[in-house]
């Protein structure tokens, strides 16, 4: 352990460098976060851009005829899935499915599992969006790509520095710290750090850059988006879907309690254990 604590900055600039290593946005990914700063996509150009991605279209025509939407006749245009879905959910399935189909194209070492890390992210991202409905939140659009994005910084650790990936895991448990401390202390960087600096690298929108970075500033504060992100993210370690193979104890109830939401925390978690049973067959 004194190894890797002894060069802490020598791992903050391969974490720093392995930006360079993350995948392009492919066209439809780039006009879908070049759309997020507001609901002005027209239903037409989103259906023109889903259509020019057989594999894509496939998958979203898959969504719309899922139990989860009941439908009696089945949906074959995607004209059509818009039309029930509407445009922010597809733009949101859209989102999800291109950018857990870029990290296919990393090769990522042994002990970190994409397919945990696509789960959590997506689990983030489908709470973050629910919760920002609920409350009053500064940037409500931002909210379910701020879930999805929220723990690159994560996988760009795993990528430059996967002994102290493993490392920084196995004495944040054993210590009882917070991972942030450990990355710190091991690595001299965080990942919401990181993170927030890939979402500046592909240039989005600077209120979802900043509620990534502060994910794990603990608040209460309701109308901030970081507040959303930080019991998204929460909750979907108490329900079991995290990145690493173990979990938070306890009632993800307790966390919407928290910030107001004892009416509703009921429905909001089988609401959302309906729509991320949809997607869990997608990764």
């Amino acid at each position: 352990m004194s190894t890797l604590i002894s060069s802490p900055g020598v791992y903050r600039a391969n974490a720093l460098a392995s930006l360079g290593q993350l995948p392009s946005f492919s066209p439809i990914l780039k006009n879908l976060m070049a759309g997020l700063a507001g609901d002005d996509v027209s239903f037409s150009l989103i259906a023109k851009w889903i259509e020019k991605d057989t594999v894509l279209a496939a998958n979203v025509l898959r969504m719309v005829n899922s139990a989860l939407y009941g439908r009696q006749s089945s949906i074959s245009s995607i004209h059509h899935a818009i039309s029930i879905l509407g445009v922010i959910k597809v733009r949101n399935i859209v989102l999800s499915l291109s950018v857990s189909g870029m990290w296919t194209k990393l090769r990522t070492p042994k002990g970190f599992s994409i397919a945990r890390f696509n789960l959590h992210s997506a689990a983030t991202a489908v709470l973050a969006d629910m919760l920002v409905q609920k409350l009053p939140s500064d940037y409500p659009e931002g909210g379910f790509v701020a879930g999805l994005l929220h723990d690159i910084g994560k996988l760009l650790i795993a990528l430059s520095a996967p002994e102290q990936y493993l490392a920084i895991q196995q004495l944040s448990e054993s210590s009882n710290r917070r991972l942030t401390e450990c990355e710190t202390e091991l690595i001299g960087i965080t990942h919401p750090e990181l993170s927030a600096l890939a979402l500046e690298k592909w240039q989005l929108p600077e209120p979802i850059r900043r509620a990534v970075q502060d994910h794990h500033v603990d608040s209460l504060d309701t109308s901030r988006l970081s507040t959303a992100v930080q019991i998204a993210n929460a909750v979907a370690n108490r329900l079991g879907i995290s990145v690493m193979s173990s979990s938070t104890v306890g009632d993800p109830r307790e966390l919407l309690v928290s910030i107001g939401l004892d009416a509703s925390s009921t429905s909001i978690l089988e609401d959302f254990k309906l729509e991320f049973e949809s997607i869990k067959s997608f990764y």
